[in-house]
């Protein structure tokens, strides 16, 4: 997955959300740490079965999803005069988003 080395997905493990390494530690959970002001040196002291390039790898694949487009389309309903019927599209993580 696009050199995430440290990103794992089992479904077994926090019901198939993104994880590090396999272990019950999710990137949610690190990112909103880091968002929270945490340094990594206090991430590392808090959770020390993690590594500095866990948490940097967190990072990038947050930054990596921030960038997935979500595209909607409205198409003019061809039996009717009322409003417009939307679709929505749905990006790489099932997560669909109509306007």
């Amino acid at each position: 997955m696009l050199g995430f080395e440290r990103i794992t997905f089992d479904p077994g493990v926090m019901g198939g959300r993104a994880c590090i390494r396999g272990m019950r530690v999710t990137v949610s959970l690190v990112v909103n740490l880091v968002a929270s002001g945490m340094s990594t040196k206090e991430i590392l002291e808090a959770y020390p079965y993690l590594e500095a390039e866990d948490v940097s790898e967190c990072l990038r694949y947050a930054a990596w999803l921030a960038e997935d487009a979500v595209y909607s389309v409205a198409l003019s309903a061809p039996h009717a005069a009322g409003p417009r019927q939307q679709l929505s599209a749905t990006n790489h993580l099932g997560l669909s988003q109509t306007t």
